[in-house]
């Protein structure tokens, strides 16, 4: 693996996208469409929003120009990389009627190299939380394991927070810690313009070799620290800083904190939480068929912990109203996912809060229980 640090000038950052597609890879990345940053397929740098940020708040998300030209001024958007790896509808198997009785055929996902560019640290660690459900388990998911043994990882230390993120408290951003193959830094100077860059990997090794560079120098190596300094202390003192240390024993001590009953005033049972989460796993079965019935089909899709049919067994639903599905989607994310897999279920993206209709905020309903429970002792 590469030793020491580079600096890649923004303007050649087109050569980064042509050495990871000459490598037989697909580039995803952030771009802009519908007025949101999106991830989708990058062919070239101004596939990027550059000069583009996100402002967020509860319930809230809009897309602003910024006064540089930055390719990644944004904090993240309603997509995550999960899209690529747990797929939101795949086809399980289909079966044909034949004359001797049924056929059925295995569904075979297509597997092809993908390189993620400029994932954040909170989703890096959103990925390694999917690979533990998916890949590390007893139960591997064969589907999400062939697409992430062929992914490419460009990951990027954030620059710019939003007022939802509270990644510090959940110990997973700004700064990328998590193994990937290239990390780089964004900095943007009055007159410079140019990506802080390191190989995690001798894959990113490869890609290195192929761009030009030039040997980052002292100096370089403070501003990148500057801009890592610079993002902790805005997540820090920003509005979603909360006390995370005994979120577990908290939330295990309050099945009954009165609480769950107010914010089920608000809570629409939606699911938006869960379908912009970038670790949320839950799924369902669909079966379908042709109209002569000759032909039939299983389907895999996402599904959520707050529609009355994913806890459905026979004579009713478990889970019959908001408030007990907002406990166990909370509870399960930032407690008992622990006891599961080993490690919270929440990276402090922000993504539930931006994407609650109704504003709902899991930082503030963590503050109501902590006071809830104080008041009733």
């Amino acid at each position: 693996m590469a030793t020491g640090a580079f600096i890649l000038q923004a303007s050649d950052l087109d050569s980064l996208i042509q050495a990871l597609q000459n490598e037989s890879f697909e580039v995803m990345g952030p771009t802009i469409r519908d007025q949101a940053i999106i991830y989708d397929v990058i062919n070239k740098s101004s596939d990027f929003p550059q000069g583009w940020t996100d402002v967020q708040e509860k319930g809230t998300y809009r897309l602003t120009k910024r006064n540089d030209k930055a390719y990644f001024g944004y904090a993240v958007g309603p997509h995550s990389w999960k899209k690529f790896l747990h797929l939101p509808k795949r086809k399980i198997w289909d079966a044909e009627k034949t004359k001797d009785g049924l056929s059925f055929r295995e569904a075979q996902d297509p597997v092809r190299p993908m390189a993620f560019l400029g994932v954040r640290s909170c989703e890096l660690h959103a990925i390694d939380i999917q690979d533990r459900v998916f890949s590390h388990g007893q139960f591997v998911n064969q589907s999400y394991k062939d697409k992430r043994d062929h992914v490419f990882i460009v990951a990027i230390n954030c620059a710019t927070p939003a007022k939802t993120c509270f990644c510090t408290a959940m110990k997973t951003g700004p700064r990328v810690t998590l193994d990937n193959d290239l990390t780089m830094t964004e900095i943007v100077g009055q007159n410079e313009h140019f990506f802080f860059i390191k190989s995690g990997s001798s894959k990113g090794d490869r890609i290195l070799q192929k761009l030009p560079l030039q040997p980052a120098t002292e100096s370089d190596q403070k501003k990148e620290a500057i801009v890592v300094q610079t993002t902790i202390n805005q997540v820090q003192s920003g509005p979603r800083a909360i006390d995370s240390s005994d979120l577990k024993d908290l939330l295990y001590r309050n099945y009954e904190n009165p609480e769950w009953e107010e914010v089920a005033k608000r809570c629409l049972s939606c699911a938006n939480c869960t379908m912009a989460c970038p670790t949320c796993f839950c799924s369902t079965v669909e079966d379908v068929t042709d109209l002569k019935g000759d032909h039939a089909e299983r389907w895999e899709l996402w599904d959520s912990c707050f529609t009355g049919d994913f806890s459905y067994v026979h004579g009713g639903s478990i889970r019959q109203n908001t408030r007990s599905r907002y406990r166990q989607w909370m509870t399960h994310k930032l407690a008992t996912w622990i006891d599961q897999f080993g490690t919270s279920g929440c990276v402090g993206c922000g993504r539930c809060i931006a994407w609650c209709p109704v504003g709902i905020d899991i930082t503030e309903e963590v503050l109501a229980i902590r006071k809830k429970e104080k008041n009733h002792v």
